[in-house]
C-alpha cells in the first residue's frame, strides 16, 4: 500500500481518538480517494457517520466495506448493525447470521441476532442467539436481562429463573430490573 492512503488514514484515527469524528470523516474519504480498495478507510468512515448518527451513510460505507471484504464477520456485523438500529431487523437478521457462520466467537453478532430476532417476536430464536452471547461473555448483564427477557417471553420459566440467579451473582441491580420487568416473584 502506499504512504499516502496510510497518511490520511492514521490522521483520521487520530482525530477519533480525540473524539472528534466529523474531523476524522475528511481523513477517510482522502485515503479512500487515494486508495478506493482500503477496506479498513471505508469501515472506519461508516463508523465515524454512524457516531454522528447518519445511518444511512455509515449503512453505504460499511457496505462498501463489505463488498472489499466480503468474507469479514465484523464487516457482515456492522452492517448488521446499522441495519438493526434503523429498524431494518429482517435484514439484520441475515447480516448477523452470515456474521456468525464465518466467527462464531463474535460475541456482539450473537448479540445482535438474538435482539433482532426479539424485535421481530422471534423469541425463541432469540433465546437461542443471546445463549451464545452469554455464553462468550458471561459477565455481561446486558446479554443476561436480555436472555432472561426472551426466556419469559418464550414461556421458559425455568431458564429465566436460572438466568436471574446467574445474573444476581454479578449485578443485582439488573437481576431485580430482570425479576421486575419479566413479573418474576422475588
Amino acid at each position: 500500500m502506499k504512504l499516502e492512503p496510510l497518511r490520511h488514514f492514521y490522521r483520521a484515527r487520530f482525530f477519533m481518538m480525540l473524539g472528534r469524528p466529523g474531523r476524522a470523516i475528511e481523513g477517510f474519504e482522502r485515503a479512500l480517494k487515494a486508495d478506493p480498495g482500503f477496506a479498513r478507510a471505508a469501515s472506519s468512515l461508516a463508523y465515524a457517520h454512524g457516531l454522528l448518527g447518519h445511518d444511512e451513510l455509515a449503512l453505504e460505507y460499511f457496505r462498501d466495506a463489505l463488498r472489499l471484504t466480503p468474507d469479514d464477520a465484523v464487516a457482515l456485523f456492522d452492517v448488521g448493525f446499522i441495519l438493526a438500529r434503523i429498524g431494518r431487523h429482517g435484514e439484520a437478521i441475515e447480516m448477523f447470521g452470515r456474521s456468525v457462520a464465518l466467527n462464531d466467537r463474535l460475541d456482539r453478532a450473537w448479540y445482535g441476532l438474538g435482539m433482532s430476532h426479539a424485535h421481530l417476536g422471534g423469541h425463541v430464536e432469540a433465546a437461542q442467539a443471546l445463549e451464545h452471547a452469554a455464553r462468550l461473555q458471561p459477565m455481561n448483564p446486558h446479554a443476561w436481562y436480555n436472555l432472561g427477557m426472551a426466556y419469559h417471553s418464550s414461556g421458559q420459566q425455568e431458564k429465566l429463573l436460572a438466568a436471574i440467579a446467574h445474573l444476581d451473582r454479578f449485578d443485582p441491580k439488573m437481576a431485580l430490573r430482570l425479576t421486575h420487568d419479566s413479573g418474576t416473584a422475588a
